[in-house]
């Protein structure tokens, strides 16, 4: 018997048991409806995690500390014996540890490393205040501005190179320093002023003219500089939990230069915690793991974006596969409808069987009319619910921008060929569920079948 015949004869059989054959595939399509959403949420979720890393860190530099263990979690449960010579880091759990911190040879010996094109130190800087004539004082943190950054800007350009004494102000401060909008604020001064740290001859001083109590109260001694601001930066995505919004961004030779004015005399001065190493030809992702294999065996510790974007998708995956393991069961459960569907088939056609074997149609061809069944009603299943996924997360992806704050980022991002393989996927499972009453069928014995009532 030709497949097209069979094909038509296995539509006509599910047509006559409409409502049996709808009811098992929207059954099918509860699991398919949610592997769908599952892979499209994994989607949108990578692709929003490499669109982050890509939009503020330079593909071609590599993190490095001087300290291999910087990048590794923070596992010791033994207490650290303080050194006066390494800086201390504070984990989101609580726990503290003394980090080696790099210094203006460290920095040497990484621009002398084969392939590296420039060295600069990563410098986050709190300042004692931002403020402007007439204006509040207020708090701030200072960096230097990432030329590989694509932020939202409300006003203002950013240049390739940002001048000497050029800011550019984050949304959060522009009503806070009196300005009436963002556009107001381009080409207006703040002043930024930073605390000198007091250095261990003056502490010596203070301590022996005040006693204990003076330390309680160290002179406040602080520098002010005036910047222009060039650009006003836009409010960041509220999932951007690395980012509040607050950083001032500065040229590199300011940050440097205001950095120096807050440490000079003290032991931070000229020491960093780490320092991006700007690898030449880095978008060859082989010159940059040469580089990276280079200053490791220098000693030191070294990321790169690529190993930020994997522990990304590592926990994404983590997140789909848990997500995932309910659609699979809705998916499994659904599968013994099949077999429950096509064996109540088989049972209420058995003269219907025994005719047709009766008539001349073999073995082979009777159970692949019962296995296209239960394939058709895979397939039915799994278009069903992936037309629902498609449009509930239509639907849905303007409200979760909104309440993400991300913006017009589509969260749900659906891909054809990871839908097609899942109906595929359905499909087969199916054909596996309906093996066995497809079986039986076919080893009916027609004289016995004929006389069934």
């Amino acid at each position: 018997m030709r497949l097209f015949d069979i094909l038509r004869r296995s539509l006509r059989n599910l047509r006559t048991a409409q409502m049996r054959t709808i009811l098992t595939a929207l059954a099918m399509s509860v699991g398919t409806f949610a592997l769908t959403l599952t892979l499209a949420a994994s989607n949108g979720a990578r692709q929003y995690g490499n669109t982050i890393i890509t939009n503020n860190f330079d593909p071609t530099a590599l993190i490095v500390s001087k300290d291999k263990n910087f990048f590794k979690q923070n596992t010791a449960n033994q207490p650290q014996e303080y050194n006066p010579s390494f800086g201390t880091v504070t984990s989101a759990i609580g726990g503290s540890r003394q980090i080696q911190m790099l210094d203006d040879n460290d920095l040497a010996r990484l621009r002398d490393l084969p392939g590296v094109k420039s060295v600069r130190p990563a410098i986050s800087l709190g300042l004692r205040y931002i403020t402007r004539d007439g204006a509040r004082k207020y708090v701030a943190t200072a960096q230097a501005y990432n030329a590989y950054r694509t932020p939202d800007l409300l006003a203002g350009a950013i240049p390739a190179s940002i001048p000497t004494h050029s800011i550019i102000l984050p949304e959060a401060y522009v009503h806070a320093l009196g300005f009436t909008s963002a556009g107001a604020a381009i080409n207006q001064t703040v002043r930024l002023a930073v605390n000198k740290q007091a250095s261990a001859s003056a502490l010596t001083q203070l301590l022996a003219k005040n006693g204990a109590n003076g330390l309680s109260s160290p002179p406040a001694n602080s520098v002010e500089e005036r910047f222009k601001v060039i650009a006003v930066l836009k409010k960041p995505s509220s999932l951007l939990v690395a980012s509040n919004g607050l950083t001032l961004y500065v040229s590199e030779p300011d940050i440097i230069a205001l950095n120096d004015i807050a440490t000079k005399g003290s032991s931070d001065y000229h020491t960093y915690l780490t320092a991006y190493v700007e690898v030449a030809n880095g978008t060859n992702s082989a010159n940059l793991t040469t580089v990276q294999n280079e200053i490791q065996k220098a000693g030191y510790g070294a990321e790169s974006v690529l190993n930020a974007e994997q522990a990304i998708t590592q926990v994404i995956t983590v997140l789909q596969g848990i997500v995932s393991i309910f659609g699979a069961v809705a998916v499994i459960a659904s599968l013994f409808g099949v077999i429950n569907t096509m064996y109540i088939s088989v049972l209420q056609r058995t003269r219907e069987i025994g005719l047709m074997k009766a008539l001349g149609m073999h073995k082979k061809d009777v159970a692949r009319l019962f296995e296209i069944e239960a394939a058709l009603i895979g397939f039915f299943g799994g278009i069903i619910g992936s037309i629902l996924a498609f449009v509930a997360g239509t639907i849905a992806n303007p409200f979760i921008a909104k309440a993400l704050g991300i913006g017009n980022t589509k969260l749900l991002q659906f891909n054809a060929a990871q839908i097609l393989g899942l109906i595929i996927a359905l499909i087969i499972l199916a054909i596996l569920a309906g093996f066995l009453p497809a079986r039986k069928a076919a080893k009916l014995d027609p004289i016995v079948a004929l006389r069934t009532e």
